[in-house]
């Protein structure tokens, strides 16, 4: 089942399907008050509202109630996970563990237990998904690729491995086939700001890559879209308004490309784009200054 968790004034802040137990985690988030939002075909949609004030740290059981409809046969994944071997789940365990300090010697030890995990049980599916999220986590994208091409073999309307094989199309920029994951990635969850985010700039590749100029304005308008919508879900998702700066600022909108901008500085003043950023605001700065002394 999938589980949302948006901040009380509005906007995803995070979202995780469950494990075949029901259980899901949230990790690095803030203290302030969410809401947090269970759905699950047949069941009446849930919400709760949680404040965090001392610690980060909240266990929640939250209850479904049947909407009386027939009820659906269960996926793929959790019949799968019904016959996961005890070691393969302790591997999978010990994986998710390591994987859950970011650095990037642990990732490679979370690795090594998602391969046992996965070599003890080939039909893993989230182990599979883990295991290639950390491999993009450590930029092995044709092993990544693999990983997920396994995923969709088990479960073709895996959301997350579509996005995540979406963006690695994306990085070896085969836009055509980054489309097309990603719509299909999108059709079935379309909640992912990171998959609209991606969406959006494959649509600027295209753009910039075709001769026609019709062709290539309908491509960043449709990057604009996809770009507004991430933020929609996720105010403050910095890449976001690097992207829809970009754009505005190609719209010759600079003004608003500076707000956009100034967005993203302030949410990731130490980014992957920040420096660059800084040096583009300083410019549009100097040239409305310039343009209002005329």
């Amino acid at each position: 089942m999938l589980v949302s968790c948006d901040a009380f004034s509005g906007g995803l802040v995070a979202q995780e399907n469950t494990d075949r137990n029901g259980k899901f985690q949230f990790r690095n988030i803030n203290l302030d008050q969410y809401v947090i939002t269970v759905r699950l075909p047949g069941y009446i949609e849930e919400r709760q509202t949680v404040e965090l004030q001392q610690t980060p740290d909240q266990y929640l059981q939250i209850l479904l109630r049947s909407d009386g409809s027939p009820k659906r046969a269960a996926p793929t994944s959790e019949v799968i996970d019904a016959n996961v071997p005890q070691e393969a789940r302790k591997e999978f365990e010990k994986g998710e563990e390591a994987l859950a300090s970011g650095k990037k010697e642990k990732i490679e030890e979370g690795v090594r237990h998602l391969e046992k995990a996965v070599s003890l049980y080939p039909p893993f599916l989230e182990a599979q998904l883990k295991l290639a999220t950390a491999r993009m986590d450590l930029g092995e994208w044709l092993k990544a690729e693999q990983a997920l091409r396994e995923v969709l073999e088990l479960n073709p309307r895996t959301a997350n491995a579509l996005l995540a094989l979406g963006e690695i199309y994306r990085r070896q920029k085969k836009d055509d086939q980054a489309e097309r994951v990603l719509l299909q990635g999108l059709q079935i969850e379309d909640h992912s700001w990171q998959g609209h985010l991606a969406l959006g700039r494959v649509y600027w590749s295209m753009a910039m890559a075709t001769k026609d100029e019709g062709q290539a304005r309908m491509l960043f308008e449709k990057s604009y879209e996809q770009a507004k919508h991430a933020l929609q879900l996720k105010p403050d998702f910095g890449d976001a308004h690097l992207l829809k700066g970009d754009l505005l600022l190609r719209a010759k909108r600079a003004q608003d490309a500076l707000a956009e901008f100034d967005a993203y500085l302030r949410i990731e003043p130490k980014g992957e784009f920040a420096d660059q950023t800084r040096t583009v605001v300083a410019k549009i700065k100097t040239a409305l200054a310039s343009q209002a002394k005329h």
